[in-house]
C-alpha cells in the first residue's frame, strides 16, 4: 500500500503549492508518485501547468509523477443509486433540480473522494500518494460521516415501518430496506477508509496555514478536531512569512507574525513546523515548485530498498515495490493475510489486495503455485522460482 501524505488547512493558505511541490520533489528523487486533488477549482492543474482529469495523467517534465483531479459529485449516484430517487419526496416533492450532491448527508462528496482515493492507495505500483485535500472542514465532515449515516439510516427505516400508506408512496414496498442496505454498505466503506486515514503506518497529515491570528487560531482548532479522530497530524507549514526587509511597516508585520507563530508553537509543540517566506511572484511551474520543495524538504535522498526514507516536515515515505534477485517485496501497511490473494494468468502473477488485483512486476513468467508468499512486518515477500 502506498504511503499517503495529506495536506490540509483553510482555503487560500497554499495547500496546493505545498502538496504539489512535495510531490515534484519526491518524483525527482526516483519515486513513483501520484498527486491527487479534490479541489473543484483545478488549482493543481494550474500549479503544474498540466491539465489533469479524473484518471492518472503523466506530468511532463517530471519523471515518475502522475496527477489526477477527483470529481466526487459525479460518482455519488454510482455508490448510492437509490439516494435521489428515494429521497426526492422526502425533500419536498419532485424537484427536477434536486441531485445527490445536495442531499442532507454532510460529507458525502468528501466520502466519494476518499473512496476513490482508496483504490489508488491499495495499488502497490505507487510509492507515494500526495493528496491536496479540500479545506479541513470538509475532511472533518467526512470523518464524522459513518455516525451521521447510521443515525440517518435509522430514521429512514423508522419512517419505512411506521408511515403506512405514505411509506408506499415514498419508497414503494421494498425501497426503504434497499435504501438502508445501500447506506449500510456505504457506511462500512467509509469506516474502512477512516481506519486507513487514522493508521500512522500509512498516513501523515500536514497542516498548512499563514501567520495571521485567524489562520493560527483555525489551525489549532483543526489540529484538535483531527486529533479527536486520531488522525496522525505530524507537521505544519506556515506560508507567506514577511521577508526581513529594512522598513518600519515590514518590521512591524514581522513582529506580529512572529508572535502569532510563537503562539502556534506553544499550542501544538509536538508538530514539525516550517516557515516559508512570501515570494516576489506567484508559485507556479516546475522550476518554482522545485525551489519550494527544496525549501521544505532539502535534498530528498532515496536509496535502495523499501525504506522508510525521511523527507522533512516529520514525514517518512516508502517504496511500494522493490525487487532483489528472485524476491519481489511489497510494502503493505495495515494489511492482514485475509485481505490478500494470489493467482496467475498467462505467466503473470497477480496479487489481490482487498479484492483488487495488481500484476506483480517480474522479469520471467511464473505460476502462482510456484511462488512462495510470506507476510511479515507489513512486507509481503514473493519468492519466484529460480531461472
Amino acid at each position: 500500500m502506498a504511503r499517503l501524505l495529506l495536506f490540509g488547512g483553510k482555503g487560500g493558505v497554499g495547500k496546493t503549492t505545498t502538496s504539489t511541490s512535495t510531490a515534484v520533489g519526491l518524483a525527482d528523487s526516483g519515486l513513483k508518485v501520484l498527486l491527487v486533488s479534490s479541489d473543484p477549482a483545478h488549482s493543481t492543474s494550474d500549479s503544474l501547468g498540466v491539465q489533469l482529469g479524473p484518471s492518472p495523467t503523466k506530468v511532463e517534465g517530471v519523471e515518475g509523477l502522475w496527477g489526477l483531479e477527483l470529481d466526487p459529485e459525479a460518482r455519488i449516484s454510482d455508490h448510492i443509486p437509490k439516494l435521489s430517487e428515494s429521497l426526492g419526496p422526502l425533500m419536498g416533492g419532485e424537484d427536477p433540480e434536486l441531485n445527490s450532491s445536495e442531499m442532507i448527508l454532510p460529507g458525502l462528496d468528501e466520502a466519494m473522494a476518499f473512496d476513490e482515493l482508496l483504490k489508488h492507495l491499495e495499488n502497490p505500483d505507487w510509492d507515494v500518494i500526495v493528496f491536496d485535500t479540500a479545506p479541513t472542514g470538509h475532511t472533518l465532515r467526512f470523518l464524522a460521516l459513518p455516525e451521521i449515516i447510521e443515525k440517518w439510516a435509522d430514521k429512514i427505516i423508522k419512517m419505512h415501518r411506521f408511515t403506512g400508506g405514505i411509506r408506499a408512496m415514498m419508497f414503494g414496498s421494498k425501497d426503504g430496506e434497499k435504501m438502508r442496505d445501500e447506506l449500510e454498505k456505504f457506511r462500512r466503506r467509509v469506516l474502512h477508509v477512516r481506519r486507513i486515514l487514522c493508521n500512522p503506518e500509512v498516513t501523515r497529515f500536514t497542516l498548512v496555514t499563514i501567520p495571521e491570528k485567524m489562520g493560527v487560531n483555525e489551525t489549532v482548532r483543526a489540529y484538535e478536531s483531527l486529533a479527536e479522530f486520531k488522525l496522525p497530524v505530524t507537521g505544519c507549514v506556515v506560508n507567506r512569512m514577511t521577508p526581513d526587509l529594512d522598513h518600519e511597516f515590514i518590521q512591524t508585520r514581522r513582529f506580529n507574525e512572529k508572535n502569532n507563530v510563537d503562539s502556534l508553537k506553544k499550542s501544538i509543540p509536538e508538530l514539525h513546523l516550517h516557515e516559508v517566506e512570501l515570494k516576489d511572484s506567484d508559485i507556479h511551474g516546475l522550476a518554482a515548485l522545485r525551489s519550494i520543495s527544496n525549501e521544505l524538504h532539502g535534498e530528498i535522498n532515496i536509496v535502495d530498498g523499501l525504506g522508510p526514507f525521511d523527507i522533512g516536515l516529520g514525514l517518512q515515505v516508502h517504496r511500494g515495490t522493490w525487487s532483489e534477485g528472485d524476491n519481489v517485496m511489497l510494502h503493505l501497511p495495515g494489511i492482514v493475510r485475509e485481505d490478500l490473494s494470489l493467482r496467475s494468468e498467462s505467466g503473470t502473477v497477480f496479487v489481490g489486495i482487498n479484492s483488487r488485483e495488481h500484476p506483480v512486476p517480474f522479469s520471467r513468467p511464473a505460476k502462482a503455485s510456484q511462488v512462495n508468499a510470506k507476510l511479515e512486518d507489513e512486507v509481503l515477500t514473493l519468492t519466484f522460482p529460480p531461472e
